[in-house]
């Protein structure tokens, strides 16, 4: 009973929202465990842009957020591919390619991603600058229960990770809306201006648990 009350304890702890304001996820070692897990009570997603700050020397294929739902693995993924200048964005098991995009490595990027339900476009914006908008899937909205994770990528609902797919690096200032943003707000974040906060994940009320060796550290920034 006395364990039972402590897993209780940890677990509430755990969800109690923190300002990481100035901070960012280390991830230093790629393993098949580590991620972070966001949590967030809504269950139903009929929009959705996602924006995160990465920092990696990667050139193997990596995952920047996995949403997953029991019925749908990849219901809103965000996936490096590899060496080329691709990125592809998965929303619903279905899947677009993102050619031609300068993700350098050893780099700050921010990187943001929007989805209606309602029309079935998808764009991505990698420092600011916008994709074409391409169809992916449309009529239905993701439906929980919905489990979001860094560093790692679900094959199945909070599972299923490989370490070939695993995320090395630094992550940071990771928001969530239950919306599409406009483009002078995206570029607003990019651009580390005022922007409205994410509505479903914010960074600076940000409820998360770490499994792993994943550390908080203050996000390190040039000295002049």
């Amino acid at each position: 009973m006395a364990l039972y009350l402590l897993l209780v304890m940890l677990t509430a702890c755990a969800a109690i929202p923190q300002d990481l304001s100035g901070k960012m996820f280390t991830f230093p070692q790629q393993t098949n465990t580590a991620h972070v897990r966001l949590t967030t009570s809504r269950q139903v997603l009929r929009a959705v842009t996602v924006c995160l700050r990465s920092f990696t020397d990667l050139r193997r294929v990596h995952s920047l957020f996995s949403m997953a739902t029991p019925s749908v693995a990849n219901d809103f993924l965000i996936f490096k591919d590899g060496a080329n200048d691709e990125i592809d964005l998965w929303i619903k098991n279905n899947h677009v390619d993102i050619r031609g995009q300068d993700y350098k490595l050893n780099t700050w990027h921010s990187i943001c991603t929007t989805w209606d339900s309602a029309s079935g476009l998808v764009q991505l914006w990698l420092d600011g600058k916008p994709s074409s908008r391409k169809f992916i899937s449309s009529g239905s909205s993701i439906s929980g229960p919905i489990i979001i994770v860094l560093g790692q990528e679900q094959d199945s609902h909070g599972g299923g990770f490989d370490i070939n797919q695993s995320f090395v690096g630094m992550m940071s200032d990771v928001h969530l809306w239950d919306y599409t943003l406009s483009s002078c707000e995206i570029q607003s974040y990019s651009d580390r201006l005022k922007f409205p906060p994410g509505n479903v994940l914010n960074w600076s009320a940000l409820s998360f648990q770490t499994i792993g060796r994943v550390l908080i550290e203050d996000k390190q920034r040039n000295c002049y």
